[in-house]
């Protein structure tokens, strides 16, 4: 290399072009979450060994590709409990899961009750015919306005 930006423009394009592949894998997931997760051919695809691509899959997005995926199911699977046409075990067949003990408890980690109360609370609360609303992401809360400062009015004073 010739000049040292040069180095750093390399890289940072070795970057972009690492993400640019790491976001075609996380887009593969989510068409295909509902499939078993095998990170040998997506890693074959990049010209790295499975161990590779978890570890640059982490550094990317926050969480491993098993974590994504399993974060993907229970999404999917929130939206169908509220619809109420389906079981539980139904549910954990459709989004993928082989395990509904383990299904069961990923789930609960992640809305806080199990999917049964899940599915009981959300079930009622729905009106009938009601189309079922895609899941919403967690953002950050936006920030509250500040507030002018309230003046006191000075007491009036008894002689």
């Amino acid at each position: 290399m010739c000049h040292p930006a040069w180095g750093r423009a390399l890289t940072a394009a070795r970057r972009l072009n690492d993400f640019t592949q790491l976001r075609r894998v996380r887009d593969r997931i989510d068409r295909e979450y509902a499939r078993p997760l095998d990170l040998e051919p997506l890693a074959r695809d990049l010209n790295l060994s499975p161990e590779q691509l978890s570890h640059k899959f982490h550094l990317a997005f926050g969480q491993s590709p098993y974590d994504y995926v399993m974060t993907r199911r229970v999404d999917r699977a929130m939206l169908l409990l509220r619809r109420g046409d389906l079981s539980v075990p139904e549910v954990c067949a459709t989004v993928g899961c082989t395990s509904l003990n383990a299904f069961s408890t990923r789930f609960t980690e992640r809305a806080g009750i199990p999917p049964t109360a899940y599915q009981r609370r959300t079930a009622t609360t729905m009106p009938t015919g009601t189309a079922p609303r895609k899941p919403i992401r967690r953002q950050e809360a936006p920030a509250p306005e500040p507030r002018p400062a309230q003046r006191s009015e000075p007491s009036a004073k008894s002689s």
